[in-house]
């Protein structure tokens, strides 16, 4: 079986954009047509290789696929997991990371993937929030959600990977024939996934996408990686596959094209490593973040590498970098833009001339974008607003998860607000120029303060903590908080303990960089905390 390319020839934007037409089918699963399809046409095709900490291999077929999501599948409906329920996952990069997808997809249930990075704070949250049923993790994982399990009490049942006290083994689960089972039918509408923010202006939110939002991304991954699924192709990112971009960028998008996707846990991203691995495994077609992008050209590129296209997104990337990939690598590194509401709704494409430094592409074939004034109104080119999508978008999210204020006023008019400030010049070119919130973009993440502020506002020597990102030629942006001490409280020794905690209890990824005492912060006079006013008085 070959995948239909939703784009019939890649040529010049404006004739793509013309003939392009939306199909979306009215019943539509992303098992199915990710997995199922591809076990009954070519049940020995490879669908994942799985390279371990050890450098052994693990090839997973598509027939293994459905196979064991359907055995997981028929093991959660036993446990009574059903349409709309919420089943996280926890896990690093590996087969049964997809094998839980699919499964949750099956039973016309919600997947809810979560970073492994995540501390028990930001975890709680989030299983809290979704009222996960069932949770599907490893033993260091469990750990974890041990030290919180009395606080989620619509938490049901955890399922591990190994053998773990208070866990439900996956092999037991899945140790019963699935004879008699047969996959729910969704239509295209249903939720398929909730995928959480990274809580810009407040406590992260949910975000609720429908089956559809597969579809959603093609024309996108077909245009930054200049077609998709020809022979030879092989996938690999770095990012985790909890993000909307690992997951939606290249990941699942591998599995639809049937092209095999590598799976690999760093623990700490290594640029030698990666090209390693890209050189070992053949991989040709890659979402790699600026910031591992930024590495990477500081690194040598290993002989045989032969790579075909690369996708990235988060800033513009800049002609040096541009530059590099054509040079050194003798492939384009084609941008693009998008975020968990609406993904991939931009995207240059080298290969046609849809590339100017600078910007990161234009709207792609079915996505009707504009730049927008408070009002809603759109601006003419050159003219700075705020990007904005039209509703109607396959990839745009069905629901904020409970939050039906916040959901409305997300949209204005026929417009999806992204929060975003940028340009478009008269050929449709879309330049980002800042956040009109305070996300901060660091290492390819993208960060929203407030978790952070929470986090270090729960010690008992805090009153009062800013979060900011700052200028860092690797990261883009790194994270600088400001705190206020409660009277009495000393201050040596605190700085470091503060990091800690926040890496502790959130993330890594999360952790300021340094962290600045203050006696006091600037304020409006409605008592909310100038974040602006810090960024405008920190040295660049």
């Amino acid at each position: 079986m070959m995948r239909r390319h939703v784009i019939e020839e890649l040529t010049d934007w404006s004739t793509m954009r013309a003939r392009f037409r939306w199909d979306i089918p009215h019943q539509f699963n992303i098992a199915k047509t990710c997995c199922d399809d591809w076990a009954d046409s070519a049940p020995d095709k490879i669908a994942i290789r799985h390279i371990s900490h050890d450098g052994t291999e693990r090839a997973v077929s598509y027939a293994r696929l459905a196979a064991d999501s359907d055995a997981l599948a028929a093991g959660l409906a036993r446990l009574g997991v059903g349409f709309g329920d919420r089943v996280a996952i926890l896990l690093p990069q590996c087969p049964e990371v997809m094998v839980a997808h699919f499964a949750s997809y099956k039973l016309g249930a919600i997947a809810l993937p979560l970073f492994v990075l995540f501390g028990p704070d930001a975890l709680a949250y989030r299983l809290a929030d979704s009222g996960a049923k069932t949770l599907i993790t490893d033993a260091e994982n469990a750990a974890k959600i041990a030290r919180i399990r009395a606080d989620l009490p619509a938490l049901e049942t955890i399922i591990t990977l190994e053998e773990t006290p208070g866990a439900l083994a996956w092999s037991t689960l899945t140790a019963t024939p699935t004879d008699g089972f047969h996959p729910a039918r969704t239509s295209a509408e249903d939720p398929a996934c909730l995928i959480y923010t990274s809580g810009t202006t407040g406590t992260p939110k949910g975000v609720v996408h429908a089956h559809r939002f597969l579809i959603g991304h093609l024309p996108a991954i077909e245009c930054h990686h200049e077609g998709f699924g020809l022979p030879g192709d092989t996938g690999w990112t770095p990012a985790d596959w909890a993000w909307i971009g690992g997951l939606m960028d290249l990941a699942m998008p591998c599995l639809y094209y049937g092209v095999p996707l590598i799976s690999h846990r760093m623990r700490k991203f290594d640029p030698d490593q990666a090209w390693n691995l890209i050189a070992r495994t053949g991989a040709t077609n890659l979402f790699l973040p600026p910031t591992a992008l930024k590495m990477m050209a500081g690194s040598t590129v290993p002989a045989g590498v032969n790579i075909r296209a690369i996708g990235s997104g988060g800033e513009s990337l800049g002609p040096a970098l541009l530059g590099w990939g054509k040079q050194e690598l003798n492939a384009h590194i084609n941008e693009l833009y998008g975020q968990t509401e609406c993904n991939l709704v931009v995207s240059s494409c080298a290969a046609v001339g849809a590339e100017r430094p600078g910007a990161m592409g234009r709207a792609v074939p079915g996505t009707t974008l504009a730049v927008i004034d408070a009002h809603g109104h759109e601006l003419p080119p050159g003219r700075i607003g705020e990007i904005a999508v039209a509703r109607g978008h396959p990839a745009m999210f069905l629901r904020y998860w409970n939050k039906p204020a916040e959901t409305e006023k997300k949209f204005q008019g026929n417009w999806m607000r992204t929060g975003d400030l940028g340009h478009m010049d008269a050929q449709g070119f879309v330049s980002f120029h800042a956040r009109d919130d305070d996300v901060i973009t660091t290492s390819g993440y993208r960060v929203g303060p407030a978790e952070i502020e929470h986090c270090l506002c729960a010690d008992p020597d805090i009153a009062l903590a800013a979060v900011i990102g700052v200028p860092d030629a690797t990261r883009t942006e790194s994270i600088k908080a400001f705190v206020v001490l409660k009277p009495g409280a000393a201050w040596p020794g605190t700085e470091a303990r503060l990091i800690a905690r926040i890496r502790r209890n959130l993330s890594p990824h999360m952790a300021p960089r340094s962290i600045e005492r203050r006696d006091h912060l600037p304020m409006t006079a409605t008592g909310k905390i100038m974040r602006r006013a810090l960024r405008d008085e920190t040295p660049k």
